[in-house]
């Protein structure tokens, strides 16, 4: 099965691979630059799945694939404080787009106070650990959960919730 990935970013890609992997489809993998259409850090839940959705529905439009993700990052502002999230969608040509939500944690308010100010969360954490390309590696969630999840764990658990969301709907 041809199926493409939304982005380039290495985490990304790796995530999908390892959830196809895991739910034994044979498939191969495109990635492809697809653009969010969203702000560069969005600011809500509904942001960052119109940004995950729009990523996966793109891809359709591009590539000769049967199936397409999707993967956004964003925060979401709570009366706890500001909060990391993150989003998949997966599309297939002539079915409704499914969406999942993943992880969430707080972020440090030295870091939450820099994205309310309009900076993006990618560059704050590259100056914050003084280390460049975080959000292909380990990204902010590995860094605030201390290596214990990583960014490409955190959008596997993602991808595999929406291929269990695609089997139990095609066995149903």
């Amino acid at each position: 099965m041809n199926i493409a990935i939304g982005s380039k970013n290495k985490a990304k890609i790796n995530a999908a691979k390892l959830a196809l992997d895991s739910a034994e489809l044979i498939h191969t993998l495109f990635p492809i630059d697809a653009p969010s259409s969203v702000s560069d850090m969005p600011f809500s839940d509904e942001e960052t799945m119109r940004g995950a959705v729009n990523r996966a529905e793109y891809c359709l439009l591009q590539a000769d694939v049967e199936m397409a993700f999707g993967l956004e990052g964003g925060v979401t502002e709570t009366p706890y404080g500001l909060y990391l999230i993150n989003y998949g969608a997966l599309a297939e040509k002539g079915k409704e787009t499914i969406l999942s939500g993943g992880a969430r944690i707080k972020l440090p308010e030295i870091i939450a106070s820099k994205l309310r100010n309009g900076q993006v969360l990618g560059n704050v954490m590259e100056e914050y650990c003084k280390r460049e390309n975080i959000r292909s590696k380990e990204g902010a969630i590995g860094i605030f959960t201390n290596g214990l999840i990583d960014r490409t764990e955190m959008f596997t658990h993602i991808c595999k919730l929406l291929i269990g969301q695609r089997q139990y709907s095609q066995d149903n």
